[in-house]
C-alpha cells in the first residue's frame, strides 16, 4: 500500500526537477544569446560616472557598450578591439566604457566623438540624455553601430528624430545572416573615401518602416534587395521586409555636430570586412575633425 502512495509522489517530484532544470535552462540560453533583457527589459541607469584617464591624447573618442536591451556580445568584443586599433593607429585618444553615468558635460566635454558600438535598450536616464544631447548639438560627433538603430531606442524621441530617423521594424530569419550587395551612393562624402562603389557584405540585416532619406538624412550606402531574400521566417510565418530605398549607411548634421550610423556589426566578423573597418575608420576621422565639414 505505501509503495503504491509513493510512487506519484515520485513522479510529482520527478516532474518537478525537469521543470526547474527546463526554467534553469531556458534561462541560461536567454543569457548565453544576449536575450536576457529582451525578456526582462531593464531601466538600470548609472550614478557614478567611471574614472577617466588623467589624460586623452586629442582627439578623443568614447565608445559606449551598454546594453540593457538585446547584448550583442561577440559584437561588442569584435568591434571595440577594431575601433581600438583605429584609435591607436591614429594616435587618438580612446575609452571604452558601459557607464551611462559617463554623460554628463564635465566628461563628455573631453571627447570629440561617441561610439554607439551595440548599445541597446534604456541606458541612459533623463539628465544624461540631455547632456548628450547639448554635447551633440555643441560640435559632437556620433557613431552608431548596428543595433544603436533597433526598435530598442523608441522612447529616446529625439535620438530617434535626429540620429536615426527611421522606426526599426525587424531582420531577416531563417537565414539570419545573409550575403548581400551594398552599393554607394554620395561618394564624395568624407565617410566613403577609398570604399568601392559594389561589394558585398554577410550580416543580420536590419529594415525599417521608411528610409531616413525622407526626413533629409544623407544616404551613403543602400542594399540591393535582389540579392539577398528580405524576410523574416520565424513561427511558421513569413514578414517582408523589403524597403524600395534600403540605406544601411546613412548620416545627419545636428545643430553644430555630425552623425553617422552603420547597419552592419552583429558579428566580430563584421568588423574585419575590409569595406566595413573603412567606414569606420573613415567615419571616426570625420567627425573628430575640425573645421570645413564637407559633409554637413
Amino acid at each position: 500500500m505505501s509503495r503504491r502512495r509513493s510512487l506519484p509522489y515520485r513522479i510529482v517530484r520527478s516532474l518537478l526537477v525537469l521543470a526547474l532544470l527546463l526554467t534553469l535552462a531556458s534561462l541560461a540560453f536567454l543569457w548565453y544569446v544576449g536575450a536576457w533583457n529582451v525578456v526582462f527589459p531593464s531601466k538600470q541607469h548609472d550614478s557614478v560616472a567611471p574614472l577617466l584617464p588623467a589624460e586623452l591624447s586629442s582627439p578623443s573618442v568614447l565608445v559606449f557598450s551598454k546594453t540593457n536591451g538585446f547584448r550583442h556580445k561577440e559584437g561588442i568584443e569584435g568591434g571595440a578591439r577594431v575601433l581600438d586599433r583605429i584609435a591607436r593607429g591614429h594616435r587618438w585618444g580612446y575609452f571604452h566604457t558601459e557607464n551611462g553615468a559617463v554623460f554628463n558635460p564635465r566628461d563628455l566635454a573631453r571627447f570629440d566623438a561617441v561610439v554607439f558600438l551595440n548599445a541597446s535598450g534604456d541606458m541612459l536616464s533623463v539628465e544624461q540624455e540631455k547632456a548628450f544631447q547639448q554635447w551633440m548639438e555643441a560640435g559632437g560627433g556620433w557613431l552608431g553601430i548596428h543595433a544603436a538603430g533597433d526598435g530598442s531606442h523608441v522612447g529616446w524621441q529625439w535620438y530617434m528624430d535626429e540620429l536615426i530617423g527611421a522606426e526599426f521594424t525587424a531582420h531577416i530569419m531563417d537565414p539570419q545572416f545573409q550575403r548581400a550587395i551594398v552599393l554607394l551612393e554620395n561618394q564624395q562624402h568624407p565617410a566613403l573615401r577609398d570604399v568601392p562603389d559594389i561589394w558585398e557584405h554577410e550580416e543580420e540585416w536590419y529594415s525599417w518602416a521608411s528610409s531616413p532619406r525622407g526626413k533629409g538624412f544623407t544616404i551613403l550606402a543602400t542594399l540591393d534587395e535582389e540579392s539577398y531574400t528580405p524576410v523574416q521566417k520565424l513561427l511558421g510565418r513569413e514578414r517582408d521586409l523589403r524597403m524600395g530605398d534600403h540605406p544601411v549607411v546613412w548620416s545627419n548634421c545636428v545643430g553644430s555636430g555630425r552623425s553617422i550610423y552603420v547597419a552592419m556589426g552583429h558579428r566580430a566578423s563584421a568588423f574585419t570586412q575590409p569595406q566595413v573597418r573603412q567606414i569606420l575608420d573613415n567615419a571616426l576621422v570625420w567627425l573628430t575633425s575640425k573645421g570645413v565639414d564637407p559633409g554637413c
